[in-house]
């Protein structure tokens, strides 16, 4: 792998011994499927070469030491048998000890060894590609192999997605998915209760393009992200129960949907016979729900959406079921490699960006600006990816444009702004599917 030689070398300059063995956890772009994993439906992610690195050594001190290759963030140690994540702020260490917390919890080990840990990344931080995600499996992957125990893929993918809990994200488990069940040449359709990954290989003829918006977005420490998860799971209450469903152990709309056997074209005709477009205010969802205040602060609300006032039920669950469809045709789509299939994957992707943006509210005006961008260079896809509110677009180009739709993205997005201009090497790239996370030793 690129990058262990200069990580060893740094490792021992540190830390006066060699690395006793190394992990690495890869990013990821979602090619379809936005905010809908934790409303348990599929996504369609593929790994990207970018990755996190750790060069690790193993001692009986049961002290955990940290640190990362990035001067930017800080040195960190802490006793084995005292970890603790502060919720209120999100630091880089703190992502990886959700990884060491979540496997320890999952293997119930009652103690840990000492470690001695350096951190390399290639992923961009708060871009959308899973930089935070890629760094709590790599912890994971660190914690079992230093306490010499083996999990499978599928078990570390579930845990690690449950312990980034621990730092407030209410995620979906995509991220963590993908980054160990990826595989070298293909997407995955990344499918949940239960887990598991299904090959999907993309069509000849176009190249998957990403380009960052240069908008840092870090999804621990804003609440836009735990509000939209807030705004499904209070849409799929009001349905269930105007469905005449006991309402209030659901909380996904995902499963309301199998609860009441319908398809998602007939959820979105649910959708729109039940909500207005308006936004609901506390009180109109506590009559609805026929609950006080007191109970949707405590049972529905998370702690970081108790101050939101005002929810958009219709626009959330619409994105949802429909982005839910999208997913399953893009991979019908790349199943039957039909002519013009490149073309139809374009069309999906950019209906999902609309959605995302207009519905989901979850894009920006730097997002918006790159996606037209690259559509007016040749893409005949473009979207954001990943949470969205800042980080990246992906976009599908036809093999035979790409020079010229780099050389124009670079143009129009890039170098008119100085420190876009000083980022572009890094922010703009071809993508190719990657292989999923792993440790090893120097043999």
């Amino acid at each position: 792998l690129p990058g262990v030689i200069k990580l060893k070398e740094a490792f021992i300059g540190k830390y006066e011994e060699s690395p006793l063995f190394y992990a690495c956890a890869p990013g990821r772009v979602n090619l379809i499927g936005e905010h809908i994993d934790y409303c348990g439906y599929a996504v369609l992610p593929m790994a990207i070469e970018q990755n996190i690195l750790a060069a690790v050594s193993v001692n009986n001190s049961q002290t955990i030491q940290l640190a990362n290759t990035n001067p930017k963030y800080k040195d960190f140690s802490v006793s084995a048998s005292e970890l603790t994540i502060d919720r209120e702020n999100p630091q880089w260490h703190y992502y990886f000890l959700c990884g060491v917390k979540g496997v320890q919890d999952q293997l119930s080990l009652s103690s840990l060894p000492g470690i001695r840990c350096l951190v390399d990344g290639t992923i961009p931080a708060s871009s959308g590609l899973s930089s935070s995600s890629a760094l709590v499996c790599c912890a994971g992957l660190v914690t079992m192999e230093s306490n010499q125990k083996a999990i499978s893929k599928i078990l570390l993918a579930e845990t690690c997605a449950k312990c980034e809990r621990y730092i407030g994200t209410e995620g979906g488990g995509m991220d963590q998915s993908i980054s160990f069940l990826a595989e070298e040449g293909t997407a995955k359709l990344i499918e949940f209760n239960p887990l598991r990954a299904t090959d999907v290989k993309l069509p000849d003829g176009a190249v998957f393009v990403i380009a960052n918006s240069c908008v840092e977005m870090n999804k621990a420490a804003s609440s836009h992200f735990n509000i939209r998860v807030v705004e499904c799971r209070i849409a799929t209450k009001i349905l269930a129960k105007t469905r005449g469903l006991e309402w209030s152990g659901l909380q996904k709309l995902g499963v309301l949907q199998i609860e009441l056997g319908l398809s998602l074209d007939k959820m979105l005709d649910v959708v729109e016979k039940v909500f207005h477009p308006e936004p609901y205010s506390r009180e109109e969802i506590c009559k609805l729900l026929e609950i006080t205040t007191e109970q949707l602060c405590n049972n529905i609300l998370s702690a970081n959406t108790q101050h939101v006032t005002h929810f958009k039920l219709y626009q959330r669950a619409r994105h949802v079921y429909s982005e839910a469809a999208r997913v399953l045709q893009f991979k019908a789509v790349c199943d039957s490699s039909p002519d013009g299939a490149v073309l139809q994957l374009g069309n999906l992707m950019n209906q999902s960006h609309a959605s995302c943006r207009d519905l989901y509210e979850c894009s920006c005006l730097e997002l918006d600006q790159l996606v037209d961008i690259c559509l007016q260079a040749g893409a005949v896809g473009s979207r954001l990816t990943g949470a969205g509110w800042g980080g990246c677009t992906v976009s599908m180009v036809p093999i035979e444009r790409i020079d010229s739709f780099l050389r124009t993205v670079k143009e129009k997005y890039y170098m008119p702004d100085a420190r876009r201009a000083a980022l572009v090497k890094h922010s703009l790239f071809v993508t190719r599917p990657g292989g999923g996370a792993a440790i090893f030793t120097e043999e």
